[in-house]
């Protein structure tokens, strides 16, 4: 009975040191202020529901202060999620995005650099259809003139940028020679990576090879990214990557 109550002791005790530990961390991230781009509602047409919600759980736990935002532009096309197929409809990209955001979102136009520390873009293919076009274009894409001038208004200010899954492309149209992440090349699990990869190295930028629990930090640019759903993983490993991701990038803000 003795050994039993000792042990216990010490598991609380790791529990409570754990704890103390997180309140540590998040304690000295208090106040930071986000802005959160989205693309749309869903992940074959617009931002990926379960990156984005991880992205706004991890900046509320810590204690991030967040604004969201998505440009007012028409979808590329409209998915039916259910089959997987193009459908004839037409959609906005900001009134999509306000499903996500829970109607609290504003245009993507309005968004300033002064009143934010840091900028997040979750992933899905809106990010790849209507942030930019390389979805269909590759590495010969443009860049939504709107998300161009915001990246390069943040880098400009030296305030962090994340991206995930598909969004590091966007990075490394609009900066040359950055580092970015969109997973583990030459590996089943992340079916790809090793083409996106390919592609982000001919833009002259630097791919660097991460699993999903990881984000890179390129310091120089401050740019901080991780692969997410561009691997084929159980949805808590997903979700704990975003997770250093956001740390990363609220140690930079």
């Amino acid at each position: 009975m003795l050994t039993l109550l000792q042990l216990c002791g010490r598991n609380l005790l790791t529990f409570r040191a754990t704890q103390t530990i997180s309140r540590s961390f998040y304690s000295t991230e208090m106040g930071k202020r986000v802005a959160v781009v989205l693309a749309g509602c869903g992940v074959y047409d617009g931002s990926e529901i379960h990156e984005a919600s991880a992205v706004l759980v991890h900046l509320s736990r810590g204690g991030a202060s967040v604004n969201m935002f998505a440009p007012d532009i028409d979808q590329m096309h409209v998915v039916n999620h259910l089959k997987g197929e193009p459908s004839q409809e037409k959609r906005n990209v900001l009134v999509e995005s306000a499903r996500l955001a829970r109607g609290n979102i504003q245009d993507l136009s309005k968004l300033s650099v002064k009143d934010h520390d840091a900028i997040i873009f979750p992933g899905g293919f809106g990010a790849a259809k209507n942030l930019c076009t390389w979805a269909v274009q590759g590495k010969d894409c443009s860049v939504n003139d709107e998300v161009k001038s915001v990246l390069q208004a943040f880098h400009g200010e030296g305030k962090p940028i994340g991206l995930c899954c598909i969004s590091p492309v966007l990075a490394a149209k609009v900066f040359p020679g950055c580092e970015v992440t969109v997973g583990l090349e030459k590996d089943d699990k992340y079916p790809d990576t090793t083409d996106t990869a390919a592609a982000i190295n001919q833009l002259g930028c630097k791919h660097m090879s991460k699993s999903v629990g990881e984000s890179h930090v390129d310091e120089k640019n401050k740019l901080v990214t991780t692969s997410a759903f561009m691997c084929n993983a159980p949805i808590h490993e997903i979700f704990d990557g975003i997770g250093v991701m956001v740390q990363d990038v609220l140690k930079l803000a």
